[in-house]
């Protein structure tokens, strides 16, 4: 599959649109079959939304500013596993499991639209920005969280359990923590070099 050419503001913007495009569409399947995993993707979707549009606004200035926004972009790859922990405690709460077709197919139409922004910025997943980094590795870790949650639906189908849901959620929080450890230690990195 040959990928267009794009300058990194041109990529990051068409990422940050299919994000937010694809944020409503998991966002309200999630809240109708009650599904931990699909909620925890959709708020990465609007997470991911905020980091491309972070990433476009923020490339034209000084390294130092990009490293101060490299290390808040950190935090808010947190918002995601918070999200999801919260989920994960309401249903307990409410041990329902979702509809098992729904949690497999938006999870793919997920796969595919991460797969995709995934492609487009592969060509700049080397930068040595903590900015660009964080984008491609936001892409990179959500298609392999919507692999999870495919497997969640069809292990839910099997089993009528809420708990491979519930894994699977957890998983996309584990998958945030150490993209924040990674985004951080690359903008903590860049602030010393700019410093010294």
């Amino acid at each position: 599959m040959l990928i267009p050419k794009y300058s990194i503001r041109s990529a990051v913007a068409i990422v940050a649109v299919l994000n937010l495009a694809y944020f409503g569409v998991e966002f309200s399947v999630a809240l109708s079959i009650g599904s931990v995993s699909l909620f925890a993707d959709s708020i990465d979707f609007l997470e991911d939304t905020s980091v491309n549009f972070l990433v476009f606004a923020a490339l034209g200035w000084s390294a130092y500013k990009r490293s101060i926004v490299g290390m808040l972009l950190a935090a808010l790859l947190l918002a995601p596993g918070v999200a999801t922990l919260w989920m994960t405690w309401d249903k307990l709460g409410h041990a329902v499991p979702p509809d098992a077709v729904l949690l497999s197919v938006t999870g793919f139409g997920a796969l595919v639209v991460n797969v995709s922004c995934a492609l487009i910025l592969a060509a700049f997943r080397k930068n040595t920005s903590s900015l660009t980094r964080a984008a491609y590795l936001s892409a990179r870790n959500d298609a392999v969280a919507n692999i999870a949650i495919i497997g969640a639906g069809v292990a839910t189908a099997a089993t009528a359990s809420i708990w491979p849901d519930v894994v699977a959620g957890l998983g996309i929080f584990v998958i945030n923590l150490d993209a924040a450890r990674e985004v951080f230690t690359a903008a903590r990195k860049e602030h010393v070099d700019v410093r010294t």
